[in-house]
């Protein structure tokens, strides 16, 4: 059994799956096996970092799929620590070595390190490697609208896509909404938040009740609804397609307004501030 699932095109052009499958901790045989179910249920966006450490297992993947590459979408990510422009075009070369793919469909900026204050340097290597053919689509990950901004002003080009941590507890309304003001998808990492908390939250048990699906369903469903790509992450084949079974019920603007109000200004998982966070 495979999904059909939806797809939006990004401000350069790339059509995008509005759900993806997210792979942090996904490693060796095991991890190839839940990629391939996934892409078997019907995922075509998989998500992966070079600090995760599984970039190969995700090619091994791509590779041992039935999936023609060209109908994949494969996401890779940029550490803090070759934000330097030739550190950062070396390591981009180094994540299709490791995953032995010959381009990445999107490429993002892992995190902005302001401290360092490299990431106009790193964001100028992915511009080059997309003329090169390395890239298809150039992105970020945790970037604040100022950041953007000074990527866009000294490189002039802004990025596709800026992946962020967005759920129930923290729905990012702000930096949504200011995304949308200027043709940037939004992305969401950690979209069910803490799995344990959420599935025992009562609100959205309630609406979870009411239209017959999971609470996992409900927040995915949710971010849909927003406008955002979640990226959920599971090894189950029960899970995986429950995840991405959500096209066939809608939230109603009572119960957007109600999972709205869960959001708390605390509500970072780790209190990662892009303005101050540092990711090596």
């Amino acid at each position: 059994m495979s999904l059909s699932i939806p797809e939006i095109t990004l401000n350069d052009g790339l059509t995008l799956p509005v759900i993806g499958f997210g792979t942090y901790r996904l490693n060796g045989n095991p991890g190839v096996n839940a990629i391939n179910s996934a892409i078997d249920l019907g995922y075509r966006l998989i998500d992966t970092a070079y600090n995760y450490e599984n970039e190969g297992t995700v090619g091994e993947a791509v590779r041992r799929s039935s999936i023609p590459r060209d109908q994949l979408r494969i996401t890779s990510k940029l550490p803090g620590r070759y934000q330097e422009y030739d550190k950062a075009v070396t390591t981009i070369q180094e994540s299709l070595y490791r995953a032995n793919l010959d381009y990445y469909d999107l490429y993002l900026i892992h995190w902005p390190n302001p401290k360092q204050d490299n990431y106009v340097e790193a964001w100028q290597a992915l511009i080059d490697a997309k003329k090169w053919g390395l890239i298809r689509s150039i992105g970020v990950c945790n970037f604040l609208p100022e950041h953007i901004d000074r990527l866009n002003k000294e490189t002039g080009v802004k990025p596709s896509i800026n992946q962020i941590e967005l759920h129930p507890y923290f729905n990012q309304e702000e930096q949504r909404k200011w995304h949308e003001e200027n043709n940037i998808t939004t992305e969401s990492w950690s979209p069910l938040v803490r799995a344990n908390e959420v599935l025992q939250n009562e609100t959205l048990r309630n609406i979870a009740r009411d239209h017959n699906k999971t609470i996992s369903q409900v927040i995915l469903r949710w971010h849909y609804q927003l406008g955002t790509i979640p990226i959920p992450k599971s090894s189950s084949p029960k899970r995986q397609l429950e995840n991405i079974s959500i096209f066939n019920f809608s939230l109603n603007e009572t119960e957007l307004s109600t999972i709205a109000e869960l959001t708390r200004p605390d509500g970072r998982m780790k209190n990662q501030d892009p303005a101050i966070y540092e990711e090596f």
